[in-house]
């Protein structure tokens, strides 16, 4: 037993890297926390006990081959725990990044079930992939013999980005359509860069480039093509917008100057991060600087917005949150770095109206409390009459969540099926939607997600893209030999 690498989680504790205090962290958008150093990423992997049935691989939506890489990573077989992880994911490092571990591979290690603390995942899928960048072990796509057939893909988020990849290896010449001027979607323009630093996500995009893949930047399908003509250009079209339309509040005041969604708030920080010109940040509308914020919301954008405020300098940060703690979408561990930053939570409140002349002066709450399960098993919020109070604020970010688009108008397709919740009706075997040769994944099917299930999405809608091609070719060589 001695000699056994693994199953040291009785004799080593559980060891996150290292998080820069919180007053140095706030003064900029780098990633708060180190990358493990000098075999520590070897030893917290040592700790895996290897069991029969992984769960964390099972509750994983890649259904990476998590025990085996950490296996790897501990014998010192780091290139070969790079090849095993990125064999699953087309994005190993940011998953490690940005994914939820806490409530999926993390939050499912049976000795977390044990009392030993979990397994450190995020954290050492991150060491292993960032090595291998710096390593050169990441090597070009290879691709495949040119099949004379050409892609679509409408959104360059990163089930788009994935379907990209998975098809350019294949053959087939792609060409990525997306309305922004820069690809990664959320990666790039909704995640702020203490979670996901920009770098990482432009250097997988230029991996894209290098091998051919054609991107089309600035492109709105509807203006500038529509549906119909991409598929009069393609083989096959991708539809993976994700889901932009923010759910809205019913409340008085809501117009007022000085209340604005989540995504123009974080893109707009983003896009200053990146050097560009913002007006609507540098007239002071999008810049927390200096102001009494309030976020309305308890997801993981409203933790982006709430660390997002706190880093552009506001005077308070306060996050009002109709459920409690155990309650919220959001993950915990960012909720704990947002305290340690000093944002403060108001839970069990929701917003009732908002004042001010012109701009927004502060925002009407009422308290709530919980009342019976709903459909989905949660607790109702239900509005405790008589405790109404007032928050002072003249920035209000409003993060409640996301909705699909428009699209069949917005694309121009009205033949094109969504459901009664607006996401796109597709045929689950084929992933194909209503329009022959089109077909859909990521949130604009499953609804707002995480970005994991964009990458699982991506993979699996390239098998069927693939399947559907090869069908297609086989007809019309058929049809050739007959004419």
């Amino acid at each position: 037993m001695a000699d056994e690498p693994m199953l040291k989680f009785v004799r080593v504790d559980q060891d996150y890297p290292d998080k820069r205090e919180a007053d140095a962290r706030i003064a900029d958008f780098a990633e708060i926390s180190a990358r493990y150093a000098g075999g520590k990423a070897e030893e917290q992997a040592s700790r895996c006990s290897q069991c029969g049935v992984p769960y964390c691989a099972t509750h994983c939506p890649l259904h990476n081959h998590i025990p085996d890489w950490l296996r790897l990573t501990t014998e010192g077989r780091l290139r070969e725990a790079y090849e095993l992880s990125n064999a699953t994911s087309t994005m190993p490092e940011i998953c490690g990044r940005i994914c939820p571990q806490d409530r999926l591979c993390e939050g499912n290690c049976v000795i977390e079930f044990a009392g030993h603390g979990a397994v450190t995942i995020g954290s050492v899928e991150k060491y292993i992939t960032d090595t291998a960048w710096e390593q050169g072990w990441v090597e070009p796509v290879q691709v495949g013999p040119e099949r004379g057939q050409s892609v679509g893909v409408v959104g360059a988020g990163p089930a788009g980005l994935t379907v990209a990849e998975l098809m350019r290896a294949r053959g087939y010449d792609v060409h990525v359509y997306d309305r922004h001027d820069r690809a990664g979607g959320l990666l790039t323009y909704g995640i702020p860069g203490f979670k996901l630093e920009k770098p990482v996500v432009m250097r997988r995009v230029q991996r894209l480039i290098d091998a051919g893949i054609v991107f089309h930047q600035g492109f709105e399908v509807g203006r500038d093509a529509t549906l119909a003509e991409l598929c009069e250009r393609h083989d096959a079209v991708l539809i993976a917008t994700g889901v932009y339309k923010p759910r809205a509040i019913k409340a008085p005041g809501v117009g007022a100057t000085g209340i604005v969604e989540a995504l123009d708030y974080l893109t707009a920080s983003n896009r200053k991060n990146f050097g560009d010109a913002v007006p609507a940040f540098d007239e002071g509308l999008l810049d927390a600087k200096g102001k009494k914020v309030v976020v309305i919301g308890g997801g993981d954008t409203a933790m982006d917005c709430v660390r997002t405020a706190i880093r552009q300098g506001a005077e308070s940060v306060r996050c009002l949150y109709r459920r409690d703690r155990a309650n919220m979408p959001g993950s915990q561990r960012e909720t704990k770095n947002a305290e340690e930053e000093g944002v403060e939570f108001v839970w069990l409140s929701a917003p009732e109206a908002f004042d001010g002349e012109g701009s927004v002066a502060g925002v009407r709450a009422i308290k709530m409390r919980l009342g019976e399960p709903d459909a989905s098993g949660r607790r109702t919020p239900e509005a405790d009459p008589g405790s109404e109070f007032r928050l002072e604020a003249d920035l209000v970010i409003k993060a409640l969540g996301f909705d699909p688009e428009d699209l069949p108008v917005m694309f121009g397709a009205p033949e094109l099926s969504v459901t009664r919740w607006g996401t796109l009706r597709v045929d689950h075997r084929t992933m194909q939607t209503s329009v022959e040769g089109v077909f859909a994944a990521g949130d604009i099917v499953r609804g707002a997600s995480l970005v994991v299930w964009a990458i699982r999405d991506g993979r699996d809608v390239a098998e069927r893209m693939h399947k559907y091609l090869r069908e297609k070719a086989k007809a019309a060589a058929a049809n050739k030999v007959a004419a």
